[in-house]
């Protein structure tokens, strides 16, 4: 099983940005995945997570302003991350429980400009 991360870019503060993340392969059990972020010469902090029965929790700096859910019927979470701002700027990165294993997918690169 594989996580592809997908849909950074460079955007204004204020604006919003959609991530997906997408297991592929044979997937039998998906207990939970999380979206994380690392800034520049900061520690990778947790974002967002939602497990199997569709229990969310956020950062408390996203908050009102991030949601992350699963795409119904498919291996795919997404973040829709809404009134960015620059200190949102960061690689995020997903990884999930899936089959007992814990995965990750390769960074996706956030940039907001204020």
């Amino acid at each position: 099983v594989q996580l592809q991360a997908s849909g950074g870019g460079l955007v204004q503060a204020g604006g919003s940005l959609r991530l997906l993340c997408e297991a592929s392969g044979s997937v039998r059990t998906f207990a939970y995945m999380a979206w994380l972020r690392q800034a520049p010469g900061k520690q990778r902090e947790l974002v967002a997570t939602i497990d199997s029965d569709k229990t969310t929790t956020y950062a408390d700096s996203v908050k009102g302003r991030f949601t992350i859910s699963r795409v119904e019927g498919k291996n795919i979470v997404s973040l829709q991350m809404n009134s960015l701002k620059p200190e949102d700027t960061a690689v995020y990165y997903c990884n999930a429980l899936i089959d007992l294993s814990l995965i990750w997918g390769q960074g996706t690169e956030v940039t907001v400009s204020s």
